[in-house]
């Protein structure tokens, strides 16, 4: 239960406001604005890290259709989210001093990659790196593509703990965890900001995990063209008036269900794509199954495992150009090919899990598309990429 505010008044041009709570790990709201008071910060970060005005992160504005939010209990804070920022871009949550969050999430790619597995400590990531943005806004509660983190604070840390990627694994002579807690502990510029966050010094893996947690949630993008569209129309269905007539025919191409024959041939309708990745936040259905991407990375076996996937937006940047790699595997590059994959499902022997809405009376569905309708489909799917989260300094590397 928190306590009410002290105002305390200082001289030297700052005011402090101090707010005690019974929880370690709550927020603490204090706001010094005497940047030398924080001599690591200021000597780590320069003016990339203002303590006396920290970056909006915490009161974004999003459009009233964005009604998902999976927060949860860990609501975000300038503070929080800055310190988030910290960790997201230091390579010193690596074994060796080399690899940071965002060697395999760059912000330049939607905070995704552009390899087919991305470069740890130790060797590479067992699957493709997943885009970021608009992680916050989707019904599904768990991370990663087989859905092993039961929520995105959890997931923060796995590939802190993964062999591979950062080597705080606690195996094969990698230190653990608390290893790295006891790392953080000794940079200067930690025991400052944690102090500044929670009002003690204290690094916490909970303390980590929503910091981190915070800034990956803040990273959203609200400013493409389907978003000025959206505004202006009452729903999805109606023609946006801002698009020209081939992305209008794909939106409507995504949205509307298809119809199908008994031998699963497409004869009518749309294609269905909103049954797994509706609109207007294009995140992915929780109820979601395999999506008939089974080869793992290294070749050997089929993995039907991955049922999830990241938001649609920004599946290109703002100059049209796509962030592929796309799927866990990272084997398919274009929008065309992703497309392609849906047109013609494989049930491939052993795929136990494939999702039933892909074989319509049980049998992979031929969707049976002609050339025009792929063209308005990528047409339609690049209209959901802004620019903003490509260039904001808010999601920047704080180390530049």
């Amino acid at each position: 239960m928190k306590k009410n505010l002290k105002l305390l008044l200082f001289p030297a041009f700052f005011v402090v406001a101090i707010l005690y709570s019974c929880s370690g790990d709550d927020v603490y709201e204090g706001i010094p604005v005497n940047q030398e008071e924080y001599p690591g910060i200021l000597a780590a970060f320069g003016s990339n890290i203002n303590l006396s005005s920290l970056e909006n992160y915490a009161n974004q504005a999003k459009p009233a259709y964005i009604t998902r939010d999976n927060t949860a209990g860990n609501p975000i804070t300038d503070k929080g989210a800055t310190l988030g920022r910290m960790l997201f871009y230091d390579k010193n949550l690596s074994k060796n001093n080399t690899i940071s969050c965002s060697s395999c999430h760059k912000q330049e790619l939607a905070f995704g990659d552009n390899v087919v597995a991305s470069v740890g400590v130790n060797g590479n990531t067992g699957r493709h790196s997943m885009r970021l943005v608009n992680a916050r806004f989707g019904n599904e509660m768990k991370f990663f593509w087989d859905e092993r983190a039961t929520n995105l604070e959890a997931q923060t840390t796995f590939p802190i703990q993964d062999h591979n990627e950062m080597g705080f694994s606690g195996t094969n002579g990698d230190g653990t965890l608390q290893d790295l807690i006891a790392k953080l502990q000794n940079i200067k510029y930690y025991q400052e900001m944690f102090k500044f966050v929670y009002g003690d010094a204290t690094v916490t893996q909970t303390r980590i995990q929503n910091a981190l947690a915070q800034f990956i949630r803040s990273i959203q993008s609200f400013d493409s063209k389907y978003d000025a569209g959206r505004a202006t129309s009452p729903n999805d269905q109606q023609p946006f008036a801002n698009f020209t007539a081939q992305e209008n025919q794909g939106k409507n191409l995504f949205i509307a269900p298809p119809v199908f024959n008994a031998s699963g041939n497409r004869t009518g309708g749309g294609l269905g794509c909103a049954a797994c990745h509706a609109a207007p936040e294009f995140d992915i259905d929780p109820n979601s199954r395999n999506n008939g991407i089974i080869g793992k990375i290294s070749g050997v076996g089929i993995d039907i495992t991955n049922t999830r996937a990241p938001s649609l937006r920004n599946v290109t940047r703002s100059n049209g150009m796509e962030n592929g790699q796309f799927m866990h595997t990272g084997n398919l590059t274009t929008l065309q090919q992703v497309i392609g994959h849906y047109a013609n499902i494989n049930q491939a022997a052993g795929n136990t899990n494939l999702d039933p809405r892909l074989t319509p009376n049980g049998v992979g569905q031929k969707l049976n598309l002609t050339a025009q309708e792929t063209d308005a489909v990528i047409a339609f799917l690049k209209t959901l990429s802004g620019s903003d989260v490509y260039t904001n300094k808010k999601w920047a590397n704080p180390f530049k």
